[in-house]
């Protein structure tokens, strides 16, 4: 049985184990640690000494983890945030509220909330440099890909602090000009058939939708170009002139979740940055 022994591992060894697995390959590790492959190699093979166990199976010059390096990863990475803020608390950073939050959520969220949102924040804390990265997939905070993620949906993330700042009201929208009521709906494609507005269009909807994408910003672009209707969230309509609410109560609600780095969340920036965040998520509807 593969034991752990982080009591005799040197920590400075565990870094050049996460840069291996981050990057894949001995160039990319010796790129972020800034030095070379050989040291790369002689610091690997003293870890799995160390470790008394293969960390790494190398196929075709990529480095993947064999079942004890994924052990040894994940404690690597616990210990990494815990040193981040040890370091932030010994040098009496950690109240001030400045340095780099990097905000993972879905582009819509990014596009349309965050961004707009971003000089009350900078006003506020100046010394706070955001880093906003829109993408679908689900960041890992735990290997510090994000500090802070925003969900549509209540995440399911071993080790992170997950709270609901908020509720989303999406509603019936068309263009601005025009009439709507005639126009086809859009929706979209299969593979996200099953995210919440996609099921309202399909409950509620006798005609099938004329046009379907991957993407709200794609949604939100159609609508306004007189293609169709669709459904959006209010805060998109009101920041839109394009875009016209086209029932007076919502179709539907789909509640907003924060995650954060349970390690991280009393430094000063992070702090500041979820109270903007919640600030914003309030006035939502």
């Amino acid at each position: 049985m593969f034991d752990l022994q982080f009591c005799s591992m040197d920590w400075d060894h565990l870094r050049y184990v996460l840069a291996l697995a981050r990057g894949g390959t001995l160039t990319a590790a010796a790129r972020t640690l800034r030095v070379n492959q050989t040291t790369v190699t002689r610091r690997l093979s003293q870890a799995e000494t160390a470790f008394g166990a293969r960390l790494f199976e190398r196929i075709d010059g990529a480095f993947t983890p064999t079942e004890a390096g994924e052990t040894a990863i994940a404690e690597a990475e616990r210990i990494e945030a815990a040193v981040d803020a040890a370091a932030q608390r010994i040098s009496g950073t950690d109240a001030t509220p400045a340095g780099t939050v990097r905000i993972t959520s879905v582009p819509l969220i990014v596009n349309r909330l965050l961004a707009p949102a971003l000089p009350e924040l900078r006003r506020r804390h100046p010394g706070i440099e955001p880093e906003l990265i829109g993408d679908p997939r689900n960041f890992s905070l735990t290997k510090r890909e994000a500090d802070i993620a925003l969900r549509l949906a209540r995440p399911v993330a071993a080790g992170a602090l997950v709270r609901r700042i908020g509720s989303i009201s999406y509603v019936i929208v068309g263009p601005s000009r025009g009439r709507a009521d005639r126009l086809p709906w859009i929706s979209y494609e299969e593979g996200l058939a099953d995210i919440p507005p996609a099921r309202w269009i399909a409950a509620n909807v006798a005609e099938p939708p004329r046009v379907r994408v991957n993407d709200s910003e794609t949604i939100i672009e159609a609508v306004a170009s007189g293609v169709g209707r669709s459904l959006l969230p209010r805060f998109v309509v009101a920041g839109d002139r394009r875009l016209r609410q086209l029932a007076p109560e919502p179709a539907l609600t789909r509640e907003l979740w924060l995650m954060v780095h349970p390690e991280l969340r009393r430094l000063g920036r992070i702090e500041a940055t979820i109270a903007w965040m919640e600030a914003f998520a309030r006035k939502l509807n």
